[in-house]
């Protein structure tokens, strides 16, 4: 392989830069002389690579969280063309991000750059006709969930199934037991998790609406304590003052131990998204939810094609772990969802046992390197 040889990564979220991370360190591994650039967070730093866009700049959801950060969009797009036109990397590799992803991905097909994307857009719950897209401008595409192989099949797509990435990294996630003496108050007490998302533009939306929950169940339960970890993507400290500035409910805020912190909760409510795959990996019951802007509500319900918004649920093909969407996503109905799973423990232990078996269809370890080779197999042979 060319001393020359380089790689480009661009993770838009969170969940993408640490699997980003765990990906970059697989091709540094399987060729040391690999140099790597990237779109991505504190993880792909972390992992040794350069950094030329700040993940936190563009991490939006909805058409009028997307219009409200055109600038630093555009000032994104601008630096990651640039560097698509001068330095010409050999391989460009995207992780789920379409609206972002799928633009830039463009960009360096015109340029002669090899695309392989890996963790796929979940074209399967919206937007379908975007495997056309994918299908003109991939080489190669690995997938993460069970399903997705038969889903892209059907689309007249070859996709290469490796498992799911979290199986390489949840195992350093700490002991329920060590988690809880890390973070619950005191023995006998319930501890609930409170998880709005990883975009800012979530924050706005759902911290408010878990807050005012939060008031509600501690009425109602005041026993129960609040925890809240800290997307990398965000800021502790924003989040910190809009929990000051919005409820006399005590927070404990955490940041860099989102798994310890899911694995001590008795329940968390969480924003759809890999989160809830997580928590289902770390055996914490759940609700999900989600909302978006009255001005983004049409295009989605016009484009959302799945039964399910939460992962767990998607890949049981069945409701095992209550979920609210759009109008139903407000602080009365989120806390009396969340207060008839507390009063009825048994409830708690069986969506734990349908967890356990969720993780069973999810692979083995080893994806990162899996998927590693199969990108490096684009150039090198």
């Amino acid at each position: 392989m060319s001393e020359a040889m380089s790689i480009f990564i661009s993770a838009g979220e969170a969940s993408g830069d640490l699997h980003g991370a765990g990906l970059a360190r697989a091709l540094t591994r399987q060729a040391p002389e690999v140099r790597i650039t990237c779109l991505g967070g504190r993880y792909l730093q972390q992992a040794g690579t350069t950094l030329l866009v700040n993940n936190q700049d563009i991490a939006v959801v909805g058409v009028a969280e997307v219009a409200r950060h055109l600038k630093s969009i555009h000032h994104a797009w601008r630096t990651l063309s640039d560097h698509f036109t001068k330095d010409r990397p050999t391989l460009a590799i995207f992780i789920d991000f379409p609206d972002f992803n799928l633009l830039l991905a463009r960009k360096a097909r015109s340029l002669g750059c090899k695309i392989f994307y890996y963790i796929s857009p979940q074209l399967w719950a919206w937007r379908r006709g975007r495997v056309r897209t994918l299908r003109r401008l991939v080489d190669r595409m690995a997938v993460i969930l069970p399903f997705e192989t038969d889903f892209y099949a059907t689309h007249g797509m070859k996709v290469h199934y490796v498992g799911h990435p979290l199986l390489d990294v949840i195992e350093d996630a700490p002991a329920r037991g060590e988690a809880g003496q890390r973070y619950r108050p005191q023995a006998g007490s319930v501890l609930l998790g409170l998880l709005p998302g990883s975009r800012s533009s979530e924050i706005r939306m759902l911290l408010p609406i878990l807050l005012r929950a939060a008031e509600i169940i501690q009425r109602a339960v005041p026993e129960v304590s609040f925890i809240l970890p800290v997307a990398s993507t965000l800021s502790e400290v924003s989040l910190e003052q809009r929990i000051g500035a919005s409820t006399s409910v005590p927070v404990q805020i955490v940041a860099g131990d989102t798994w310890g912190v899911i694995s001590a909760c008795d329940l968390i409510l969480t924003a759809s998204g890999t989160v809830t795959l997580e928590a289902a990996l770390l055996g914490t019951p759940m609700v999900v939810f989600y909302r978006v802007s009255k001005l983004s509500e049409p295009i989605g319900r016009l484009l959302i094609k799945a039964r399910f918004i939460g992962l767990p649920n998607l890949i049981a093909g069945r409701a095992i772990v209550p979920e609210l969407i759009q109008n139903d996503v407000h602080p009365q109905r989120l806390a009396d969802t969340a207060l008839s799973l507390l009063r009825e423990p048994q409830r708690l232990q069986e969506q734990c046992r349908e967890l356990a078996a969720v993780r069973t269809q999810l692979g083995q370890p080893g994806v990162a390197d899996r998927v590693a080779r199969l990108a490096l197999e684009l150039v090198t042979s």
